[in-house]
C-alpha cells in the first residue's frame, strides 16, 4: 500500500508538472465564429465542451451568427476579414469557398505545421487533403463530412408500388412513368439550390470524376458536348419531378418521400439526420438510400472546416482548437451529433447509426469529389452566379445549349480554370 501510495504521489506531481507546458498553458479567450444554430448547435456546444476540457484556462466565446444558412454569418464575416478585425477562427465550407476568397486576399495561414505534427497525412484520405491545398499550403482543417450524391426513398413504398431503386437514369426513366400512372412524383425537388444539387449529382453521371474535375480546372469546357449534355439529361428528369417545386423547402422536398407522394429524392446526408432526428425514422427500416444514379463509387463530399486568419487575436488557442478539431475524439463527439461523419479514416463507428455507418465505409473506399454547391470545387462568386444567372436561365429556358453559354461566361468572369 505504502508503494502504491509512493507511485501515485510521484504520478500527481509528474502530471502537475507537466500540463503547464501542455494543456495549461493555453489562457485566454477563443473567439469561435459559426452559423451552427437551432438544431445544430448542440453539435458544436459538445466540440467546445471538449476543448474547454483539455484547455480549462481559455475562455471560449462562441459568436455563433444566426439566420439565412450561413448567408448572414458570412456577410459579418466579409465586413471583419476586410476591417482588420478577424475571428480567432471561423467555420467555412472547405475547399474553394475559402481558397478562392480569404486564401487569395492572403488572410489565412498555412495549416501544413499541423498536419505534420498531428499525423493526420496518416489517417485523412488524399483526394480530401488535395481539396483543402493549393501548391502553397493546406489552408482549413475538417471537422466533418457530408455527401451530396444520396437519393433517398422508403423501401415500404417501393415495393408497394412495384419498382426499384433505380442504378441508372435509364431505369429510372423506365419506372417514372410506372410511378406516375400511380399518382406519384418519380422524384421530389426543391427550390433553386436544391436544383443546383440535384444538377451536380447528374453532371457527376455523365462525366465521371475525372472531367468533373476538369470542369474546374478549365481542362473541360463549359460549352463542350459533355457538358451540354448534362443539361440535356436534367431536362428530361425535371419533366418527372413536381410542377411546385420552386416554392418548397428542401425539408418539404423530403416531405414528400415520407409521406408517400414521391418516391426518390436526391439530397445531402442532412436529409438523413432530419427523418432520423426530427421525423424520428429508423436507418435503414423506416428509410433507405443509395448513391444517386450512374454515381456508384464515387463520394461528391462537402465538409465545414476552420482555419487560422492571419492576425487572429489569440493564435495559440486557435492552434488548440485545430488540434481539438481534426482529432479521433473530437471528430466522434461532434459527428453524431451533428448528423455527419468523420473525416478520419480511423473513426469509432460504434458512435454512429446505421446510415453514418454505411456513408463511413464508403469514404473510405470511394472515389472522393467536391460538390459545387456546398463551396467546394468553385469560388463564392462563381457559386453565387451560377445560382442566380446560370440555374435560372435554365429553369426558364429549359435550352441545354444557352444554358452552357451562360455557365462558360459566369466561369471565364469568375477565373475558373484560369
Amino acid at each position: 500500500m505504502r508503494r502504491t501510495g509512493w507511485y501515485l504521489g510521484v504520478l500527481a506531481v509528474l502530471v502537475a508538472f507537466l500540463l503547464p507546458a501542455t494543456a495549461c498553458a493555453q489562457s485566454g479567450e477563443l473567439e469561435i465564429f459559426s452559423w451552427w444554430a437551432g438544431d445544430e448547435g448542440p453539435a458544436l456546444e459538445a466540440l467546445i465542451e471538449h476543448y474547454e476540457s483539455l484547455y480549462p484556462n481559455v475562455r471560449v466565446i462562441n459568436a455563433t451568427v444566426t439566420g439565412g444558412a450561413g448567408v448572414n454569418a458570412k456577410a459579418v464575416l466579409k465586413t471583419r476579414m476586410l476591417g482588420g478585425d478577424p475571428p480567432d477562427t471561423f467555420q467555412v465550407h472547405a475547399g474553394q469557398e475559402l481558397i478562392g476568397t480569404w486564401v487569395l486576399a492572403d488572410r489565412m495561414e498555412d495549416l501544413t505545421f499541423l498536419y505534420e505534427e498531428e499525423g493526420w497525412y496518416d489517417v485523412l484520405p488524399e483526394d480530401l487533403i488535395k481539396l483543402l491545398s493549393t501548391d502553397e499550403g493546406i489552408w482549413s482543417v475538417a471537422v466533418n463530412i457530408h455527401r451530396s450524391n444520396v437519393m433517398y426513398y422508403i423501401p415500404e413504398n417501393l415495393e408497394k408500388w412495384g419498382v426499384s431503386v433505380p442504378t441508372t437514369w435509364d431505369e429510372f426513366f423506365e419506372i417514372a412513368p410506372k410511378l406516375q400512372a400511380q399518382g406519384v412524383v418519380p422524384l421530389s425537388v426543391g427550390e433553386n439550390w436544391s436544383v443546383i444539387h440535384l444538377w451536380e449529382s447528374v453532371a457527376l453521371s455523365v462525366l465521371g470524376p475525372d472531367k468533373w474535375e476538369a470542369l474546374w480546372t478549365g481542362e473541360l469546357a463549359w460549352t463542350s458536348p459533355e457538358v451540354v449534355a448534362t443539361w440535356e439529361l436534367l431536362d428530361r428528369i425535371m419533366e418527372y419531378t413536381n410542377p411546385d417545386f420552386a416554392s418548397l423547402t428542401w425539408q418539404q422536398a423530403t416531405d414528400m418521400v415520407v409521406d408517400g407522394e414521391a418516391a426518390f429524392n436526391i439530397m445531402g446526408d442532412w436529409a438523413s439526420g432530419y427523418m432520423s432526428t426530427t421525423l424520428g425514422l429508423k436507418p435503414g427500416v423506416d428509410f433507405g438510400w443509395a448513391p444517386s444514379p450512374g454515381t456508384e463509387g464515387i463520394f461528391m463530399m462537402l465538409a465545414d472546416s476552420f482555419g487560422l486568419p492571419k492576425g487572429a487575436p489569440n493564435r495559440e488557442a486557435t492552434i488548440a482548437w485545430l488540434r481539438t478539431v481534426g482529432s479521433r475524439e473530437g471528430q466522434d463527439i461532434f459527428n453524431p451529433l451533428k448528423g455527419s461523419i468523420s473525416a478520419r479514416l480511423d473513426s469509432d463507428l460504434s458512435r454512429y447509426d446505421a446510415y453514418g455507418q454505411s456513408v463511413a465505409r464508403d469514404w473510405q473506399t470511394n472515389r472522393i469529389v467536391g460538390s459545387l454547391q456546398h463551396g467546394v470545387v468553385a469560388n463564392e462568386r462563381f457559386m453565387n452566379d451560377f445560382a442566380t444567372t446560370v440555374m435560372e436561365m435554365f429553369l426558364t429556358t429549359r435550352d441545354p445549349v444557352i444554358t452552357s453559354n451562360a455557365a462558360h461566361a459566369v466561369a471565364l468572369q469568375a477565373g475558373i480554370g484560369l
